[in-house]
């Protein structure tokens, strides 16, 4: 029987984080709004054409569904009758919510598969770590080719905005005390192995390892995944409707509509980065950084740069969040039956 002081205690921490993440979102929204003409925002609002963020909005839940497909094949070896239903579940009620508590989303996917017992929760949590990997590798490639083709319009940004922050933080002395920690790391891992018997007799340590076993377990599928040129095609098209939801969106404003296909793809790799800051849904986040770019290459005001990232970003918050709520009022009717 767990403590009532220790429930409480848990609780506070998790309320700390969520308002100190809250917090950060809130400073974003403030650095990317604060020189933001109002009747401007209003104006670049009533200038967006709507269907076009509709179009958006389809095509991003398209990508929802693509993902579950790609999931689906991932945690077959795992045990074959998963259904597409149950994949689809975990994806859309994982986006919604990262809205409340950030990277969560990750682990309430892998618990609504794991709820019936088909699979374990660290079978599906390695075949996630998998997926996630994979994305932050497509990424970096997609990085690679737009340097690689349009480094003049793009590489000054990338390197003055991102990079170099990022080199100015993380000093010799950082990179150092990281290395100390890894060799600490891998040191400990050889030490757990050849005692490993004894080890195993002490319970916490038993239980480490069934997650341990059980991750490597969802790491292993993507060997043993039957269908691996579909799990590539699935992969492809998922960023595809990444590409086609950001050059959509780039159609429904005037004001950037001479912006091209190579145009979409920078700034749908710059809003990537801002979904992927840890904060609710990447709020603040994609408002800031997308509207930086717009600014830094293009030379749009700041006004025009966040009336566009805020009609992107809630264009597919909205559809994760209507997506995520169907998918629970689902499972809620689904349980009741049985």
């Amino acid at each position: 029987m767990v403590p009532e002081n220790s429930n409480k205690s848990i609780t506070i921490k998790k309320v700390i984080k969520y308002l100190f993440l809250l917090s950060i979102a809130g400073i974003l929204l403030y650095f990317s709004f604060r020189e933001v003409k109002w009747q401007d925002f209003i104006n670049g609002l009533k200038s967006c054409n709507f269907y076009w963020i509709g179009v958006s909005m389809a095509i991003g839940v398209a990508g929802f569904i693509v993902r579950a497909l790609r999931w689906q094949l991932l945690l077959q070896p795992l045990n074959s009758s998963i259904t597409f239903r149950e994949a689809y579940d975990g994806v859309a009620i994982a986006y919604l919510t990262n809205f409340a508590v950030p990277r969560a989303g990750e682990f309430a996917r892998c618990g609504v598969v794991a709820r019936n017992k088909k699979v374990t929760f660290e079978g599906a949590l390695g075949t996630v770590v998998v997926e996630r990997a994979l994305d932050m590798v497509c990424l970096l490639l997609w990085i690679v080719v737009l340097l690689l083709f349009k480094w003049n319009e793009f590489g000054g940004f990338l390197s003055d905005e991102l990079y170099m922050p990022l080199k100015e933080k993380f000093s010799v002395k950082l990179v150092w005390i990281f290395a100390a920690f890894a060799i600490a790391a891998l040191l400990a891992v050889a030490a757990g192995w050849i005692y490993r018997e004894k080890l195993l007799k002490i319970k916490i340590v038993a239980k480490v390892a069934d997650i341990f076993r059980g991750l490597m377990q969802g790491l292993i599928s993507l060997f043993k995944m039957k269908h691996k040129w579909l799990f590539i095609f699935y992969t492809l098209m998922i960023w595809l409707t990444y590409w086609l939801t950001s050059y959509t969106t780039i159609m429904a404003f005037p004001t950037v509509g001479h912006l091209n296909g190579a145009d979409a793809l920078f700034l749908m790799i710059v809003g990537g980065l801002g979904w992927a800051v840890p904060v609710q849904g990447g709020l603040g986040a994609y408002h800031f950084i997308v509207s930086l770019a717009l600014a830094s290459v293009y030379g749009i005001a700041q006004t025009t740069g966040v009336v566009f990232a805020t009609i992107s970003h809630e264009a597919q918050a909205l559809a994760m969040i209507v997506c995520g709520v169907a998918s629970l009022v689902s499972i809620s009717l689904s349980s009741k039956k049985n």
